[in-house]
């Protein structure tokens, strides 16, 4: 039985295939010879070991492979089999894969037209997020609307005021008399605690036009008030005279002036 057993095993295996190369562990069987020196299982013996490695146990330096360098391994992947076995021979598919060398002069033209292509979109990119977050910045349409105020002024009579609302402020527009003008320049500047003459708060002597916000804590003076007949405010006590200008009181400054054109004689806008 144990010719047959060899026999068997000779025809799986074929040990001059392979060769050692990686350390891995080898164990080797020891035939069993039933206390007997015959020489029938001595010959047995020694056709059974010439096929595997006599020590029962031991260490081998080298794993067994093929001695074949270019080998395919069936059932394994191509990159499996590629990490294996490297070399240095790449095979490129010429059939489905055109290859130019580095530099080509007959690609040049289409190299040049590609990079520009792609930096001319890069640009338009850049451009737009650039408008984009300039625009988020800047008023919206309807502040825009707001931004602008338009007064018929033919139904001021003289010596009263308006009071028109101009970007969520009040704007009072007061049409002065003579004696509201004389009045006005005829203040001695160097008293004043924001000194500016009457002139240059004005168009229009006739048309005083001043945001009706007091100067001191944004409260809303009262018009034809006061003892300088401007404008009082009631909060604190700020006195503005009919030029708009601070004369008694906490607050430190004048009326403002906003910015404002006449279209016509009596058409003002504002804004």
């Amino acid at each position: 039985m144990l010719r047959a057993a060899t026999r068997r095993l000779s025809s799986f295996t074929s040990p001059s295939a392979w060769r050692p190369s990686q350390p891995t562990y080898a164990i080797a069987f020891r035939p069993l010879i039933n206390g007997s020196d015959s020489s029938d299982d001595l010959r047995s013996t020694s056709s059974f070991a010439s096929h595997f490695l006599l020590p029962s146990r031991g260490f081998a330096s080298e794993s067994l492979t093929r001695e074949s360098g270019n080998i395919v391994i069936p059932d394994v992947p191509a990159t499996v089999a590629a990490i294996k076995n490297p070399t240095s021979k790449i095979v490129y598919d010429e059939y489905n894969h055109e290859r130019f060398p580095p530099g080509d002069p007959s690609k040049r033209a289409f190299a040049y037209f590609v990079l520009t292509g792609g930096r001319f979109v890069y640009a338009s990119v850049i451009r737009l997020l650039i408008l984009k977050f300039v625009l988020s910045m800047s008023a919206s349409k309807d502040v825009l609307a707001m931004a602008s105020l338009e007064v018929d002024l033919s139904s001021i009579e003289p010596g009263s005021t308006v009071t028109v609302k101009w970007r969520g402020k009040p704007v009072f527009i007061r049409r002065r008399t003579e004696d509201d003008i004389k009045l006005a320049n005829s203040v001695d500047i160097g008293s004043l605690r924001d000194p500016q003459e009457d002139a240059a708060r004005v168009k229009n002597p006739e048309w005083l036009i001043v945001v009706g916000v007091c100067t001191h804590l944004g409260c809303i003076p009262l018009p034809n008030a006061g003892d300088f007949g401007g404008w009082f405010c009631p909060c604190h006590g700020s006195h503005y005279d009919v030029s708009g200008r601070i004369r008694r009181g906490p607050a430190p400054y004048n009326l403002e002036v906003p910015t404002y054109t006449f279209l016509d004689e009596n058409k003002l806008l504002i804004g």
